[in-house]
C-alpha cells in the first residue's frame, strides 16, 4: 500500500491508523505547490488533488480522510480500530468521523483561508469553533477516547485536526481535557512514529 500525503496535513491520521493496525505500507510526500510527487503527477494518483489517497496493492485508490480510516479499520478487524458493522456503537464512531470532518476539520480549514483576515478568524474561533471545542471538553472530561476507554480511528483524526492550533492561533489552554487527551495520544507508539516520520513535534 501507499500513503500519499503532506506534511502537517489530514495524511497524519490514516498515517497513525496504519500503525495501529501494522501495516505496511510506503508513505509517498505530495508537494502541495506543484502537485507532484517522486512518481510524477499527482493527478494521476487522484483528479482530486488532496490529500490523504490510499493507494492499495491491486491499484485501486481510496480518497476522503474519514472514509480512508474506516477502510484501514474495517480491513483490520482484529485490531478493534472501530466497532463492528452493525453494533449500535459502531454509529457513534461513524457519528465522531463525520463531526471532525465537518465541524472540526473544515472548521480549522477557514483559519489556513488566505481570504480571511486575522480579525474575522479570531471572531469566527470565538463565534463557532469555541463551542466545538466546549463539546469536546466535556465529553472528554468523561472518557479518555471518543468511543470510551479504547482508541479508535476517530480519535487519530482529532488529534491530527487539533495539531493545526499552533498554526493558526487556536488556544487549547482553557480547555483541559482536550490537553489531556492530546497528551494521551501523543504517548502512543503509532503517533510518536508518525509525527517523526513527518519531521513534526507537538512542541
Amino acid at each position: 500500500m501507499k500513503l500519499y500525503f503532506a506534511t502537517g496535513s489530514c495524511g497524519l491520521a490514516p498515517q497513525i491508523a496504519l500503525r495501529e493496525a501494522e501495516q505496511a505500507f510506503d508513505l509517498i510526500k505530495v508537494d502541495f505547490k506543484t502537485k507532484t510527487t517522486v512518481e510524477g503527477d499527482y493527478f494521476e494518483v487522484t483528479p482530486k488533488g488532496f490529500v490523504p489517497a490510499l493507494k492499495l496493492d491491486d491499484g485501486a485508490v481510496i480518497t476522503e480522510g474519514a472514509v480512508v480510516l474506516q477502510w484501514i479499520a474495517d480491513h483490520n478487524p482484529e485490531r478493534k480500530l472501530m466497532p463492528a458493522p452493525g453494533l449500535p456503537e459502531r454509529y457513534r464512531a461513524l457519528e465522531w468521523l463525520n463531526y471532525i470532518a465537518t465541524d472540526m476539520h473544515k472548521g480549522y480549514a477557514t483559519l489556513f483561508s488566505p481570504f480571511l483576515d486575522e480579525a474575522s478568524k479570531a471572531r469566527f474561533i470565538d463565534g463557532n469553533l469555541s463551542t466545538r471545542f466546549a463539546y469536546l471538553d466535556e465529553h472528554l472530561s468523561r472518557n479518555d477516547y471518543l468511543l470510551g476507554a479504547d482508541f479508535s480511528v476517530a480519535d487519530a483524526y482529532l488529534f491530527n485536526i487539533l495539531t493545526w492550533s499552533s498554526r493558526v492561533n487556536v488556544d487549547l489552554s482553557a480547555y483541559a481535557s482536550i490537553q489531556r487527551f492530546m497528551a494521551r495520544m501523543g504517548q502512543r507508539p503509532s503517533v510518536q512514529a508518525s509525527l517523526e516520520a513527518e519531521g513534526l513535534s507537538l512542541k
